[in-house]
């Protein structure tokens, strides 16, 4: 037994409801807020930066099956503090993790592992963008959207927009929002290529009041 299968969460059961409430009731959880969490999953994080990657993998993949929502994300820290010395092979292998149990909180926060990734190999940002890119499924083509959030004066916009323009008339709120996300973000860096994207567009309602919050104030 690997110290992935021996880890154990703690919760705290009178959390339970309301988190799970919070979530629409979509998942049981064992009653961590982030904090907690991260203090009882301390330990794990840390050992598991010597683990090989293959018996790492297979312990990420393994938490982020258990029921209690919590385990995904200590999956996802995992990933996270990891990433680095992934290869392309190990984030092909977790990409499949943004179809299972889906929600924006989980989908979000596996986007930042792959964020993570492309900063340190900007040579694979291509590969990994195609991974998620033009999928059937609209949680990987949110990641495709926000994919380049932290990589600022990096972000190809050419990606950025091949990412947006199939979607322009998806009616998915989660994608709607991203599109906005990610032209809102990007407009810190270049608010006229934003400015001109979006008046050059047939953008949703909800894209344009997200995407220009920035611009307003110009």
């Amino acid at each position: 037994m690997t110290m992935f299968d021996q880890f154990q969460l703690n919760g705290d059961s009178a959390l339970r409801a309301p988190m799970a409430h919070y979530m629409r009731n979509q998942f049981t959880f064992a009653g961590l807020k982030t904090p907690e969490r991260k203090l009882q999953s301390k330990a794990l994080i840390k050992r598991s930066k010597k683990v090989a990657i293959p018996e790492l993998l297979t312990g990420i993949e393994a938490l982020y099956q258990r029921s209690e929502r919590e385990y995904q994300y200590v999956a996802i820290d995992l990933i996270v503090a990891n990433v680095k010395r992934m290869s392309f092979t190990e984030i092909q292998q977790l990409a499949k993790l943004v179809t299972q149990k889906s929600w924006w909180d989980s989908v979000d926060a596996l986007r930042k592992g792959f964020g993570d990734y492309i900063r340190v190999h900007p040579d694979d940002k291509s590969n990994v963008f195609n991974l998620f890119n033009g999928n059937d499924n609209f949680w990987m083509r949110r990641v495709a959207i926000t994919l380049q959030l932290m990589e600022k004066d990096r972000t190809d916009t050419r990606m950025l927009t091949e990412a947006i323009l199939p979607d322009l008339e998806t009616d998915e709120f989660f994608i709607q929002k991203a599109i906005g996300w990610a032209l809102r973000n990007y407009s810190k860096i270049d608010s006229r290529w934003v400015a001109h994207f979006i008046a050059s567009h047939d953008l949703s309602r909800l894209a344009i009041s997200e995407g220009s919050k920035y611009l307003k104030s110009d």
